[in-house]
């Protein structure tokens, strides 16, 4: 979950105009990149051969 922190944060390294979609895109990268982070702080992460199995399975 984001804090309030980061999010200001991220907001300050905007330029001064922005649209909607480009906050909303970066909101959604934030979540997804701290969800990895603890997912993989928690082991919750696949080895390279379980990934590479899974990758061949979207090609079949």
């Amino acid at each position: 979950m984001l804090t309030k922190t980061r999010l200001k944060e991220q907001i300050e390294k905007f330029p001064e105009e922005f649209s909607i979609d480009e906050l909303i895109e970066n909101l959604i990268l934030m979540d997804k990149i701290e969800t990895g982070n603890k997912q993989s702080e928690n082991g919750e992460v696949i080895s390279e051969g379980e990934m590479e199995n899974e990758i061949e399975k979207w090609f079949e």
